[in-house]
């Protein structure tokens, strides 16, 4: 702890004052020494030159070139020294040369194969090796590229002539790269050492291998071409695995001790001296080598082309003296900072603006400035990430740059701008007093920079650029929040040019005349556009890349062809493309919108409405806006939540969901979530902007009059405070109402004469409000935190700090005020109660994009998916459930937000979902008109003891408190105790919602130990294992590929005799159900008598059957798979199936795709790899299933048909894969119904397996908002006490829970490694129009195709409304079905008919006069008959349907020219129908013949129930309570003509003798009419299982179909559509078509489902055409 005390003392506290500066022990007397002689020279010449020289310009000359020759030569001696370690010469020397350095010259050939080895293109090859560590590289005595000598092919020590001295140049292209700890080594390329005559080619001996300690399967034989590519970048990412590549052909120079110690990777060893060998090795050593050991290492470092020195240290000692800038850039830019930094601080002194001591402190804080470009702080305390962070070392630098500029220009306007020309509330801005009291405060601050920046109050420079922009667009301009430092510069630049664009109109329409009664057009053009303009802006998000992506796919449309080979090729991630539709939507509907409302506003701005109802129309859009917004962001949102007012035990306004124990179905629309969504609709987009508009109008002429801002300025103000007004109330209306009320009674009633007009007062009135409720939220959560009564402290610091902070509680005020001001966090220092304001943030937070990439198959090496299996643990299998959740509040949460079901929200508000197992965080971002922009954390399953008991604290109920005070009497009823609304009013969250339904997964976990504990389980598994096989070979498509390859027969041929056995022992009795314990094995004749019936009846369902006979070559081949597979399963299970953790690692094995092929037997396998992808992996998946359907119902799966079907059926409903395979993941995020997988489980000391069922359907959770302020406050505390304090202990105080903020699910929600979520998504942004149930009310969005479908549909319903009110009794309100009819199930047609053959057979007699034959038809009943079309439209609608009939019906003899004329009649005579929703004509329409003839169908009773009545079956009846007659195509084309009606008839007739159920082509010559479901609490789930058997059923196979026991996992949503089969009416006559209610029953028919509805739950849609 004492260590950790000083390091946080020197690194931290005295860093951070210095600059960068501090006594490091660990390093040498060298680089310490040079660290404080160079910043005592930048702190000391400055301060010299301004007590040596007169205060004048040649300070600045003489003090800028020096610094910047010192940056210059320092930073570029860094970068080349840099290089050279990166693409130097390693020169290592011996003892002996180090001697006779000069003495004894070099031969010749040695020379020139040196100087050819110095050069870039060195042909030489040799070993390198490279350490790769975080950003550093280990000291050249311990690194890789100088631990070794010069080893000749004789195992020799040195190179050229033994008697010589040793040169070895190695040249090296390798350097440190950015990875894990883990270290990698690399054997690579180095100069091959020169002999004399041609180079020998050396050969490996056994003495290597033994002595020098390297692994025969670590040597990678390589040629020499390939060697100049083994170059690894600096910055590369390199794995972790150890890879030694030997080159045999090369000479080498490498000692085999000193190798031995670098192949083992031991620090330990690698620190030791050559000396330290052990005796034994010493004697055995040469005296060339002990010479050789004693070497002087050095980089050779070029100065020019010709010359060079060596250079005597290594990397890690660099890194040590100075920071390393990788790229040319940040040299130049760090040399520019630098001579910036002495410009600016030199002209302030010369300028004299500082005297006495403060001199010196400024010098100290140049000095601080410039030191910090050369050795920075690390980590800052203002640093978001661990480690080294490039950025900060600018920010000292940029921010004392921005100070003496905003010095030198607040002195220059005191001096030079006038006093009093602007004013506003009494205040002149450019009064020169207060020109200069700031500028004095800029100077204060700058000289408390090391203060500053110890205590963290600025950001790194980026972090600050974004927030800047994003508190200016949002206060100045009325925008959202960024997700981006890119996303913020383009919002901010969008508003100033759209600002832009505005004032031009607004300074035309200022210097136009005005008058009392008169507002120029031209601002009544302005203000149209204003109002659109901000309307649009409100509606894109801040983030332009799903914009770019959008054109970029429109102009350069992706055309690659995709691998088909690529495993991952089928696997693409829909929410893009969805994101991208959205954003195209969206632009299109604002196309369109804008053009609308800017028009709109126009025209009502130019109708002088705002001049001549005033002043009456301003009180009344006060009222009306104050109303409506009370009660719609107070009333409503208190009425729904669990708790109103922290009184109530309940809801007062409760969800359809409240009561239901576990949701089913999506949540259903309330009422009053319609008249939220209808209040915040006219709230936003008409009640704000007539009151901005009536303030433009009114106020605009003051404002731009010169006593007020000029007309220059006045425009600008005007168009920023209008857009800002519109923008904000367009994006966030929530409070919006409380700041409106709140300044008309200020500055109408209190204070007038402070008011500067009302737009003016808006605009700085939100500006305070917003800051005014945040100073509410910081200090809530800190009376909430530090609240004596429920405090919990964490650690004895906490009992330390509590009675400290009492003293200074108004300084904790002060504190939150200035944090409020400048919207930073208030963080508890350690997590105690002393509170210290952090840096400013932007409402994003975390300054870095993390999100969690899961572990799978798609991104890591197939060895360690076979060996260590990566991503196991929970907490990464588990993380693809909040991913999925993710995407669900993708889709759904934008609309749930207006629907006002998570209650009030703002911009940066934190809500926690909780359920059974998931617990997540949702952070929302930006919000803006109709998106959202969040963030999803999801925090652990099993998360640790702290974070269960704040779960429990925000799942148990508190209705259930009777206590008051100390004693218990007990609570109103529906109301809160006393002590209960007490404490919930002293918490940091509340509970909104306790039903909030989304739909995701449930998850159920069985232990595979428990289910294949006793042998018979896993003799179970293995059967259906083996079926499993047999199912896929025979349904795959490539079978008669596989029985006619050759290469397969061959290794079939065994196996094909009938007395085969194999008696691999993996085979055991207990399991194998086929084991032939004669013949110990499994017998091909054992295999058939278990398996060939199986075989048999899934090659009988092929479509094209194949012999499957005992000596056919399917059951060969099937015995050969199967057989394989158990082979497979046992060599996984290591041969030991009897025991369940090897059975179980083996069906591990096998399911995951591991495959061994360990028999000769079995290598015919190879022939088509297909059959182990798909048949051999997919049975051992199915069989698991099989396995768990075994339970509920052992003896199914007996019968091959129920077997056959279920896998069909699984197959089709069911996705079965491992969960790191790829398709897994995609099958998650594509909403698949049901998931199965085997899990195991290596975490924390556990070893287990588990079978993971999912099931998709609606969950329920809790939703509880949580402080903003708390959250950001705990989230900045964590982050400075791990990385600037270093705190690493895992049970620190700050983390321990605590019930009323929260804190340690907030901690462990924040990023990694500073927090521990388990997923962490990606910003994520939901648009409205994605959300169904919000369009129902709202409608979809605005298009020029929805606007075409809209018109022509409201044409058509306008024609049909106008044919049936031109007829008088007209039904208007059927006349927008369709134009069909069909005919009922209780027609008959005449007795005695002469020509049947017309209905019953299929061809018409056309030889049949109008009027002959007619047999007026019999009913039981009068029909009715419905459409209020005339003769002619009921005639062409009646044969629509069919363009042959359509023609017929045009040629016929019969033409209608009025109401009243008459009709001949065809020899089919009447048929009556029941009432059509398709076309009804009303009785009272028709001629008089017509009503006399259809009349007489009351008269007759039926006599013979073939021809029609057959085909009738199973079509609804009619309703005998309607007043009109149905028209069957039979009896009213009869009328109509001769051939129509008999083409008709004859086509209808065609099909009589078939059920439509049964018989697709029945409907076909029928008029079926479409519903669609509007109500699904209309339908009947149960009713065909009804033991009273209230209904007869048209068929029996229909009522088995027709219920939810038929229906499975189906269920019959609202919006689906289908045909009406049957119609159940009340008080029939007809048993079969009688309802047992008072209301009529459709039977339905969807895709292939039956649904029985009552008919007020259906929508119909028209005929089926």
């Amino acid at each position: 702890m004492g260590s950790q005390t000083l390091q946080i003392l020197r690194q931290g506290v005295w860093a951070a004052l210095s600059g960068g500066w501090y006594y490091d022990p660990h390093q040498g007397t060298f680089v310490n020494a040079l660290h404080l002689y160079l910043w005592l020279f930048l702190l000391g010449l400055p301060f010299t030159l301004y007590m040596a020289l007169p205060s004048s310009m040649i300070i600045v000359a003489v003090y800028c070139p020096m610094i910047a020759a010192i940056f210059i030569v320092l930073k570029m001696v860094n970068y080349r020294l840099h290089r050279a370690l990166d693409e130097g010469e390693i020169i290592e020397k011996s003892a002996n040369e180090l001697t006779d350095r000069g003495i004894k010259p070099e031969k010749d050939s040695c020379s020139t194969r040196r100087k050819d080895s110095n050069g870039p293109s060195d042909p030489g090859g040799g070993i390198e090796m490279s350490e790769f560590i975080r950003e550093a590289t280990p000291p050249v005595g311990c690194s890789s590229r100088n631990s070794y000598a010069g080893l000749d092919p004789n195992n020799q020590i040195g190179s050229g002539s033994p008697q010589l001295g040793t040169e070895a140049v190695i040249k090296g292209d390798t350097d440190t790269a950015k990875t894990s700890d883990d270290i990698s080594l690399s054997l690579g390329q180095s100069s091959s050492l020169c002999k004399e005559g041609s180079e020998e080619q050396g050969k490996f001996s056994s003495t290597l291998y033994e002595t020098g300690g390297c692994d025969m399967s670590l040597v990678n034989f390589e040629p020499a071409a390939r060697r100049a590519s083994n170059i690894c970048d600096t910055d590369s990412h390199v794995s972790s695995s150890t890879s030694v590549r030997f080159y045999p052909h090369d000479v080498l120079s490498l000692p085999q001790i000193r190798l031995n110690r670098l192949l083992t990777i031991d620090p330990d060893l690698l620190e030791q001296q050559d000396i330290d060998l052990s005796p034994d090795l010493q004697e055995h050593m040469p005296p060339q080598e002990e010479a050789a050991q004693k070497v002087e290492h050095y980089y050779r470092f070029w100065i020019l082309p010709q010359l060079w020195i060596g250079i005597n240290f290594d990397r890690l000692t660099l890194l040590a003296l100075f920071d390393r800038n990788r790229e040319i850039l940040e040299n130049v830019l760090s040399v520019i900072l630098a001579i910036l930094v002495a410009f600016l601080g030199s002209v302030l002194l010369i300028q004299g603006f500082f005297r006495d001591i403060w001199v010196f402190q400024f010098c100290l804080v140049i000095a601080s400035c410039q030191y910090s470009l050369l050795k920075s702080v690390q980590p800052d305390s203002s640093s978001p990430r661990h480690g080294h962070n490039r950025i900060i070392a600018y920010s000292r630098p940029v921010y004392f740059c921005l100070c003496c500029g905003l010095i030198w220009l607040l002195d220059y306007g005191s001096r030079n701008l006038p006093t009093t020309r602007f004013k506003l509330y009494g205040m002149a801005f450019t009064n020169p007093l207060l020109l200069m009291s700031a500028r004095d405060l800029v100077i204060v601050f700058t000289l408390c920079f090391p203060i500053v920046f110890f205590v963290g109050l600025l950001p790194q420079v980026n972090t600050f650029v974004m927030y800047l922009c994003e508190q200016l667009d949002i206060h100045v301009f009325g925008g959202n929040a960024t997700t981006s430092l890119l996303a913020a510069l383009y919002s901010f630049i969008c508003s100033i040019v759209a600002v832009a664009l505005l004032y031009g109109l607004c300074y035309g329409a200022l210097r136009d005349s005005w008058d009392g009664q008169h507002i120029p057009v031209l601002f009544s053009v302005f203000c149209g556009l204003l109002v659109a303009i901000s309307y649009h802006l409100s509606r894109q998000s801040s983030d332009p890349s799903v914009l770019f992506s959008l054109v970029q796919s429109k102009i350069f449309p992706n055309t690659e062809e995709k691998n088909p080979e690529d495993p991952l090729s089928e696997v693409k991630d829909p929410l893009p493309e969805k994101l991208r539709n959205s954003v195209s939507e969206r632009l299109q509907s604002d196309l369109i919108v804008c053009i609308v409302i800017g028009v709109l506003y126009f025209a009502i701005h130019v109708s002088t409405v705002f001049t001549v109802l005033q002043p009456a129309l301003k009180y009344v859009l006060y009222t009306l806006v104050g109303s409506v917004g009370f009660l719609t962001h107070y009333m409503l949102p208190q009425a729904r939540k669990q708790l109103p007012w922290h009184c109530f035990s309940h809801p007062l306004l409760k969800t359809k969901e409240y009561y239901q124990f576990e949701v089913r179905n999506a949540a259903h629309i309330m009422w009053f979530e319609k008249l939220h969504v209808w209040l915040i609709f006219v709230e936003k987009n008409v009640i704000y902007p007539l009151i901005v508009l009536n303030e433009l109008s009114s106020s605009a002429k003051t404002i731009a009059s010169p006593k007020k801002l000029d007309t220059e300025l006045g425009a600008l103000m005007i168009t920023i405070a209008g857009l800002k007004l519109l923008r904000s109330s367009f994006s966030s209306p929530t409070c919006q109402y409380v700041t409106v009320i709140f300044t008309v009674l200020f500055f109408k009633f209190d204070y007038e004469a402070l008011s500067e007009t009302m737009l003016l007062d808006l605009f700085f009135m939100s500006i305070f409000f917003s800051k005014l409720w945040e100073l509410l939220y910081k200090l809530r959560f800190v009376y909430t935190y530090i609240a004596p009564w429920q405090i919990t402290w964490g650690s004895a610091f906490h009992a330390f700090a509590q009675p400290f902070a009492v003293p200074h509680s108004a300084m904790l005020f002060v504190q939150a005020a200035i944090s409020a001001f400048f919207s930073t966090p208030l963080n508890p220092f350690l997590g105690s109660a002393i509170f210290i304001t952090s840096y400013v943030r932007p409402v994003k937070f975390w300054e870095r994009d993390y999100n969690t990439k899961r572990v799978d198959h798609s991104n890591t090496r197939l060895a360690s998916q076979l060996d260590r299996n990566p991503g196991s643990d929970d907490n990464n299998l588990n993380s693809i459930f909040y991913e999925h959740l993710t995407r669900s509040l993708q889709h759904s949460l934008c609309g749930d937000l207006l629907l006002g079901r998570w209650g009030n929200y703002s911009t940066g508000d934190c809500f926690i979902l909780a359920s059974d197992y998931l617990n997540a965080l949702v952070h929302l971002i930006e919000i803006g008109n109709g998106l959202v922009t969040f963030q999803l954390r999801g925090l652990e399953f099993r998360g640790t003891y702290c974070q269960q008991r704040e779960v429990e604290a925000i799942t148990e109920g508190v209705d259930e408190d009777d206590g008051f005070c100390c004693c218990e009497p007990g609570h109103l009823p529906h109301m809160l105790s006393f002590n209960a609304a007490f404490s919930q009013r002293w918490l940091a969250w509340e509970v909104l919602v306790t039903k909030y339904v989304l739909e995701g997964y449930s998850i159920t976990d069985n232990s595979a130990a428990s289910m294949l504990q006793v042998f018979d389980l896993r003799k179970i598994l293995t059967t259906y294992y083996v079926k499993g096989i047999i199912y896929y070979v025979t349904t795959s498509s490539k079978l008669e590929e596989w029985l006619a390859n050759e290469t397969m027969q061959e290794g079939l041929r065994l196996c094909a005799d009938r007395n085969y056995v194999d008696v691999d022992p993996t085979f055991n009795p207990n399991i194998d159900e086929d084991y032939d314990h004669r013949l110990a094995g499994i017998s091909r004749e054992s295999f058939c008598v278990i398996y060939l019936n199986w075989i048999e009846y899934c090659c009988s369902r092929r479509a094209k059957p194949l012999d499957a006979d005992k000596d056919s070559s399917l059951v060969t081949l099937c015995y050969g798979l199967c057989v394989l597979g158990r082979r497979a399963l046992g060599t996984a299970a290591h041969h030991m199936s009897s025991n369940l953790e090897s059975f179980l690692y083996g069906l591990h094995a096998l399911f995951k795709g591991d495959f061994r092929i360990s028999s000769i037997r079995d290598e015919w396998i190879f022939a088509d790899m297909e059959l182990l992808r798909k048949v051999v992996v997919p049975g051992i998946r199915m069989s698991l299933k099989l396995h768990q359907d075994h339970f509920t119902s052992p003896d199914e799966y007996d019968d091959p048909t129920v077997l056959y079907e279920a896998i069909m059926s699984h197959e089709q409903n069911l996705v079965i894969a491992h969960e790191g395979d790829p398709a897994w993941r995609s099958a998650v995020l594509s909403n698949s119904p049901s998931l199965l997988a085997l899990r195991h489980v290596m975490d924390d000391g556990t070893n287990e397996y588990k079978i993971i069922m999912l099931n998709k359907r609606y969950l329920s959770f809790r939703v509880i908002k949580v402080n903003k302020e708390c959250v950001r406050g705990l989230w900045a505390g964590q982050q400075q006490e791990l990385v600037f304090l270093r705190n690493r202990n895992p049970e620190r105080g700050s983390i321990q829970n605590a019930k009323q903020a929260l804190r340690n699910m907030i901690n462990s929600s924040c990023d990694q490694p500073i927090g521990y979520p388990i997923y962490v998504s990606p910003l994520t942004t939901s648009y409205s129009d994605s959300h169904e149930q919000l369009k129902d009310i709202l409608g979809g969005p605005i298009s020029l195709g929805n606007i075409r479908n809209f018109v022509i549909s409201t044409w058509h319903r306008l024609r049909k409304g106008c044919g049936a009110g031109c007829n008088s009794g007209g039904n208007i309100e059927d006349s927008d079905a369709g134009g069909g009819t069909s005919c009922p199930n209780n027609n008959a047609t005449s007795a005695n008919e002469p020509h049947s053959n017309v209905l019953q057979g299929g061809n018409g007699n056309s030889g049949q006069g109008p009027g002959t034959g007619l047999y007026p038809p019999i009913t039981s009943h009068l029909p009715t008959l419905g459409t209020s079309h005339s003769s002619h439209s009921v005639q062409s609608s009646l044969v629509r349907h069919s363009p042959a009939r359509a023609s017929v019906a045009s040629q016929s003899s019969y033409c209608y020219s009025s109401r009243h004329s008459s009709l001949r009649m065809s020899t089919t005579g009447f048929v009556p129908c029941r009432r059509s929703s398709t076309s009804q004509i009303s009785l009272r329409n028709l001629p008089s013949s017509i009503q006399s003839r259809l009349s007489m169908v009351n008269q007759m009773e039926p006599t013979n129930q073939t021809g029609l009545a057959s085909m009738q079956h199973g079509l609804p009846s009619s309703s005998s309570s309607s007043q009109s007659i149905p028209a069957c195509k039979h009896a009213l084309v009869g009328f109509l003509g001769t051939e129509g009606g008999q083409n008709i008839a004859a086509d209808s007739q065609s099909g009589s003798n078939l059920s439509p159920a049964n018989n697709p082509q029945a409907k076909k010559g029928d008029v079926i009419y479409r519903i669609q479901i509007v109500d699904p609490s209309q339908i009947l789930e149960g009713i065909n299982l009804s033991k009273r058997k209230e209904l007869q059923w048209p068929d029996e196979g229909i009522r088995l179909k027709a219920g939810r026991n038929s229906w499975k996992d189906w269920t019959p949503q609202e919006g689906m559509e289908g045909h009406v089969i049957h119609r159940w009416v009340p008080c029939s006559r007809d048993p079969g078509s009688r309802s047992h209610i008072d209301k009529t029953i459709l039977l339905v028919q969807i895709d292939d489902k039956y649904v029985a509805v009552i008919e007020t739950g259906v929508l119909e849609l028209g005929a089926e055409v």
